[in-house]
């Protein structure tokens, strides 16, 4: 039964962890972004996230964005500098062009840092994309 069921796969959808500059707290902080670079619009994305290592696990958050255009990006949340030591997975799931797609987003242990920063398409500001 399952090996009927056709999941396609997930391509130029990215989860993105970017350092911004908050104007009202007058800080950096990390803030994770799902990014939709395809030309197609992603309806109805269910993102669920959650931190965790060997012996700790985070709460899980769950969020859903009704519409996302295509060539453009979304803030999920925002990631606390504590949670950075744990790897952070985001679970995504979402329709376009009338199919349901499906995958798994991972940020491993401090691999969220400064001197991981790169440009990222779309997002004007640096960042670091997960696996």
């Amino acid at each position: 039964m399952k090996k009927d069921i056709d999941i396609p796969k997930v391509e130029k959808v990215y989860v993105a962890a970017v350092k911004v500059y908050n104007e009202a707290f007058k800080v950096d902080e990390w803030n994770a972004y799902l990014i939709n670079d395809r030309d197609e619009a992603i309806e109805m994305a269910l993102i669920v996230s959650k931190g965790f290592d060997k012996n700790k696990e985070t709460s899980t958050i769950r969020h859903k964005l009704e519409h996302l255009p295509a060539k453009s990006f979304a803030k999920i949340e925002f990631i606390q500098e504590e949670v950075l030591a744990l790897n952070n997975q985001f679970q995504v799931t979402f329709f376009s062009e009338g199919k349901m797609y499906e995958k798994k987003y991972v940020f491993r242990q401090n691999s969220v840092n400064e001197k991981a920063l790169r440009e990222i398409s779309i997002i004007p500001n640096k960042g670091i994309l997960a696996e």
